[in-house]
């Protein structure tokens, strides 16, 4: 009679614990190189303006004012340059970035 998936897998696990081996592919094993961080960039990014586009809409939608209140709520907060240039550059850099690897992919 054959063996349940259930007994193949831990026979699977018992085997795999006593030989030391290391899962694979297991994120130690590799040399970090610029295609790799490149990729992972790529992906971090496109996340940020998935998430970012979604709660933008999700603002415009539930949001009772228009955004030139919201605009104006941040001006009147008096911001430091320092701060204003960190937030415009967090906003443009995961655009720019996921463009033109986007871009450099293509080609």
């Amino acid at each position: 009679m054959g063996t349940t998936a259930k007994e193949e897998m831990a026979h699977f696990w018992e085997k795999n614990t006593k030989s030391n081996r290391p899962l694979s592919p297991h994120v130690t094993i590799y040399k970090w190189s610029l295609p790799m961080a490149m990729s992972i960039t790529h992906r971090g990014t496109g996340v940020a303006l998935s998430l970012g586009v979604s709660l933008f809409g999700l603002a415009a939608l539930l949001l009772p004012e228009q955004f030139p209140h919201y605009l104006a709520m941040v001006k009147s907060l008096s911001l430091g340059p320092a701060l204003i240039y960190s937030a415009k550059f967090a906003l443009a850099f995961p655009l720019s970035y996921h463009t033109w690897n986007g871009v450099r992919h293509l080609v």
